[in-house]
C-alpha cells in the first residue's frame, strides 16, 4: 500500500509504503487503546458510582458482590465439610485409643479409675518466647488441613502401636499363666528350701528336689499356673501326690496331700484349689512339698515364685 502526500506550500510530493508489519503495529496499537481506554472507563465509572451512589449503579456492585461472596462460601463450605470429616476420623480414632488404654490397663493389672486424670482433664504446660527471626503469621486453610490430616495420620500409627502393644502384652499374660508362679499355699513360707539338706529321717546330707510349705492339715493347695492334671494318685514317698502340666516341658508337683480334688485329665487354672494340705507319704509332720520340673530335670521353685 503506497501513500503520497503533497505539500501545497512546497509542491513537493512524498511518497510512504505500507506492508503487513505496519498494518499490524497499527492493529496492536488500535487494540492497546481499546483495553486501555476500557479500563480507563471502568474505574472512572466504578469511581463515580461510589460516589454518585445511585441506586441502579450500586445494585451492579451489590450483584457482583453477591456473587462473589457465594462462590467464596461456597468454597469455604467444602474446606470445612473436608476438614469436619477428617476430625470425625480424628474422634473415631481417639475413641479408639481410650478403648486401647483400657484394655492396656487390664491386661496390666491396673483399674481404668486408678490412671492418673489431671493428664486427660488439663493439656499439658507450654511455652516459650516469641521469636525475633521467624514472624509469625496467620494459617492458611491449606496449611491447617495439611496439619490436620498429618495429626490423624500420626493418632492412626500410635493407635496400631498401641494395637500391637496390647496383642504382645496379652501373649505374656497368656504365657505367665502357665508359669508357676502363684503361691501353692496362700501365705504360705519355706520351711525347707531347695537343694543339699540334713534329711530329718536318715541325718545324711541329700538333696532335696523342691520346697516345703508347713501349714495346718486341711489347708488348700492352689494350681501355681494353669495347666492338665496328668496325675492324681497315691505314691510311695510323696502320699497323695497331684502334678499338672503346664506345656513345654513343665510340670508342678503337689505332694503329702490330705485330700486331692481333681483327677487326671482335669483342666486347671491358675490359683484354683486342686487339694488339701496333709501329711501323708514320708513326712514329719502337714506341709505341702512343691516342686517344679522342666522335662523331668528338677528346678528351684522359688526361681518362678519370684516373679
Amino acid at each position: 500500500m503506497n501513500i503520497i502526500l503533497v505539500s501545497a506550500s512546497t509542491a513537493r510530493a512524498r511518497s510512504y509504503t505500507l506492508d503487513w508489519r505496519h498494518g499490524s503495529a497499527i492493529a496492536a496499537a488500535v487494540v492497546f487503546a481499546l483495553i486501555l481506554f476500557t479500563l480507563v472507563f471502568n474505574y472512572v465509572t466504578l469511581k463515580w458510582a461510589a460516589a454518585a451512589k445511585h441506586p441502579w449503579l450500586q445494585a451492579i456492585v451489590l450483584a457482583d458482590q453477591r456473587e462473589e461472596a457465594q462462590r467464596v462460601q461456597v468454597k469455604v463450605e467444602g474446606h470445612l465439610n473436608a476438614m469436619a470429616l477428617k476430625l470425625g476420623d480424628l474422634e473415631a480414632q481417639v475413641i479408639r485409643l481410650e478403648g486401647l488404654g483400657e484394655r492396656l490397663a487390664r491386661v496390666a493389672g491396673l483399674k481404668p479409675q486408678e490412671l492418673p486424670q489431671s493428664a486427660i482433664a488439663a493439656p499439658p504446660g507450654r511455652g516459650g518466647a516469641v521469636s525475633t527471626s521467624m514472624p509469625s503469621r496467620e494459617l492458611s486453610v491449606s496449611e491447617f488441613s495439611a496439619l490436620l490430616e498429618r495429626l490423624v495420620r500420626q493418632v492412626d500409627q500410635r493407635a496400631d502401636q498401641l494395637s500391637v502393644l496390647e496383642a504382645l502384652l496379652i501373649q505374656n499374660s497368656a504365657n505367665r499363666s502357665f508359669l508357676p508362679t502363684q503361691l501353692p499355699v496362700v501365705e504360705g513360707w519355706y520351711s525347707s528350701n531347695f537343694g543339699y539338706r540334713i534329711d530329718p529321717f536318715t541325718g545324711q546330707h541329700s538333696f532335696h528336689e523342691g520346697i516345703d510349705f508347713p501349714a495346718e492339715k486341711g489347708t488348700p493347695i492352689v494350681s501355681a499356673a494353669s495347666g492338665k492334671v496328668v496325675s492324681a494318685d497315691w505314691h510311695p514317698q510323696y502320699g497323695k501326690m497331684i502334678e499338672v502340666d503346664h506345656g513345654n516341658g513343665l510340670v508342678s508337683r503337689y505332694a503329702h496331700a490330705s485330700t486331692m480334688d481333681v483327677r487326671e485329665g482335669d483342666l486347671v487354672v491358675r490359683g484354683q484349689p486342686i487339694g488339701a494340705v496333709g501329711s501323708t507319704g514320708r513326712s514329719t509332720g502337714p506341709h505341702l512339698h512343691f516342686e517344679v520340673r522342666l522335662n523331668g530335670v528338677p528346678q528351684n521353685p522359688a526361681r518362678f515364685l519370684q516373679h
